[in-house]
C-alpha cells in the first residue's frame, strides 16, 4: 500500500516554491527572515510527518511557532539572568 500523503519534506519544498513570488517581492532583509521561517520548520519535519495532518500547512506553522516560542523563552531567560 502506497502513501496517501506526500512526505513532509516534499510538501515543504512545494510550499517554498509556491511562496517564491511573495519572497521575490520582499525587501532583501525580509527575504532572509522569510527563509529562516522555513529553516525553523525543517527542524521539526519528523514531528510534522508523524501527525499526518490533512492540511500540512498547519504542521508547518506549528513547527515555526514552536521554534519562535523557544527563542522568546531563551531571550526572556537571558534578560532575567
Amino acid at each position: 500500500m502506497g502513501r496517501t500523503l506526500p512526505t513532509f519534506n516534499t510538501y515543504l519544498e512545494q510550499e517554498m516554491a509556491q511562496w517564491a513570488p511573495f519572497r521575490r517581492a520582499l525587501r532583501l532583509e525580509d527575504r532572509d527572515a522569510f527563509d529562516r521561517l522555513f529553516t525553523l520548520a525543517k527542524r521539526h519535519m519528523a514531528e510534522a510527518a508523524y501527525v499526518g495532518r490533512a492540511i500540512p500547512f498547519d504542521a508547518l506553522v506549528m513547527a515555526i511557532l514552536l521554534e519562535q516560542q523557544k527563542e522568546i523563552e531563551r531571550l526572556r531567560s537571558r534578560l532575567a539572568g
